[in-house]
């Protein structure tokens, strides 16, 4: 079968190759991928690559061999999957509890958009608890996270204000109800929450907007620059404040429950994920360098013929 395989080269990170067919496990179920799409953070690791590893995280497609164990979906059944690797690739093997089942009414280009930023803002808001009528900043907000966290909790009453550089992406954060600021220094405050992805300066301009006992959700580092934080800054507003370093996948729900809950939202019209792009799989080196350079408003889908 045809799959994108890691170059090392910033120029074209990815190349189409010949590889052999997955052989899944009894837990796996073998899906044609339909579409896929790309995250900022593939793009980093891309710089490094592993020997021997393809990437690929998020797909849609047609599951064309049921899991041996029986479990998961059987019959040729259309589904949204996160493998941990695997996925820019005509077939992948995907475990069964990383599968959901994808409806008519949704699209193979939605599902592909929605698991790793939809799994990310939904488990980043339970880790902020309950948020209705709770003041929420969120940084680095024009990326497919920032759009799922803001229409979800703008949507459960939250007071969102979501920080972008990018005027026309500000204009559809405000879109789905969040006040817009352009840098971390405009956020007015105080907040209860701060879910912060950027790191470098923006991490401690946050926190010195956090309430006395707030929570600052760290889970992202996208200015590549480590943050210093002053302990005696603490007392100049977030005094006793909380910072919970956040992974996605460090959750007590499963990956097909919340993919479920996704695609469901997204069925129901309560998410609609932000496709900024949409090509052939055969511009996928070009995706990931536009991606990389802040040249896409939301996500990127690759097609599959």
């Amino acid at each position: 079968m045809k799959a994108l395989i890691p170059t090392g080269d910033p120029a074209e990170p990815v190349v189409l190759a010949d590889v052999p067919e997955p052989a899944p496990r009894p837990h796996e179920a073998l899906v044609k991928v339909e579409a896929f799409s790309v995250n900022r953070g593939e793009t980093f690791k891309l710089e490094k690559p592993v020997p021997g590893e393809r990437p690929g995280k998020d797909i849609a497609g047609l599951v064309v061999q049921p899991a041996a164990d029986g479990s998961g979906p059987s019959g040729i059944t259309r589904v949204v999957g996160h493998p941990m690797a695997g996925g820019w690739a005509e077939y992948v093997a995907v475990p069964t509890d990383a599968l959901a089942v994808l409806p008519d009414g949704v699209s193979v280009l939605e599902g592909a958009a929605l698991p790793l930023a939809g799994l990310t803002a939904l488990r980043l808001l339970r880790v902020a608890g309950p948020v209705p009528g709770r003041r929420v900043l969120l940084t680095g907000a024009s990326g497919g996270v920032g759009h799922y966290v803001t229409e979800l909790a703008a949507a459960a009453g939250a007071q969102v204000t979501a920080v972008t550089r990018d005027a026309e992406r500000g204009a559809r954060l405000a879109e789905l109800g969040a006040e817009v600021v352009h840098d971390v220094a405009d956020a007015r405050g105080p907040y209860d929450v701060v879910l912060e992805s950027t790191g470098g300066r923006a991490l401690p301009l946050a926190l010195a907007r956090l309430a006395r006992r707030g929570t600052l959700v760290w889970f992202g580092q996208a200015s590549r620059t480590p943050a210093t934080l002053d302990f005696f800054d603490f007392f100049k507003g977030p005094e006793s404040a909380v910072i919970r370093h956040f992974h996605y996948l460090d959750a007590d729900s499963r990956l097909d429950d919340d993919l479920a809950a996704l695609v469901r939202l997204t069925q129901q019209g309560r998410l609609h994920p932000e496709i900024g792009r949409v090509t052939d799989w055969a511009d996928t080196a070009t995706t990931l360098t536009d991606l990389r350079d802040r040249r896409i408003r939301g996500k990127a889908v690759l097609t599959l013929p």
